[in-house]
């Protein structure tokens, strides 16, 4: 069984689920998906991009010179997708168990209160 998924990485990968995208993207898309509670530094990002490539998670999907800068767009690879739905099912599953303690039945959007 794999293990559990940094936050980031988990972030990173779902930013990429909707189509490629450059770095300054990914690092939008992370901010927009965890309301921006998680903000992405450059050196960050492109250390787990490198990490997440060697992985075989992501892949480089082009590059264009864009203001005299390149531009690298990254992609999910099928196991970078196959990690990304694993990881989302096991922390579903351990929200539904939080939940389900706390007497939420199925979640905050159930519209029980506690």
């Amino acid at each position: 069984m794999p293990r559990s998924m940094q936050e980031a990485t988990f972030l990173i990968l779902t930013a990429l689920a909707s189509g490629s995208q450059h770095g300054y993207g990914i690092m939008a898309d992370v901010a927009q998906i965890s309301g921006g509670r998680v903000r992405l530094r450059a050196g960050t990002l492109y250390s787990a991009l490198d990490r997440l490539r060697v992985d075989g998670l992501v892949r480089v999907a082009g590059e264009e010179v864009v203001d005299g800068r390149l531009r690298r767009y990254y992609r999910l690879t099928p196991e970078g997708s196959e990690q990304l739905a694993a990881e989302a099912e096991r922390l579903e599953a351990n929200a539904t168990a939080a939940f389900r303690r706390l007497g939420l039945g199925s979640g905050l959007a159930g519209g029980s209160t506690p």
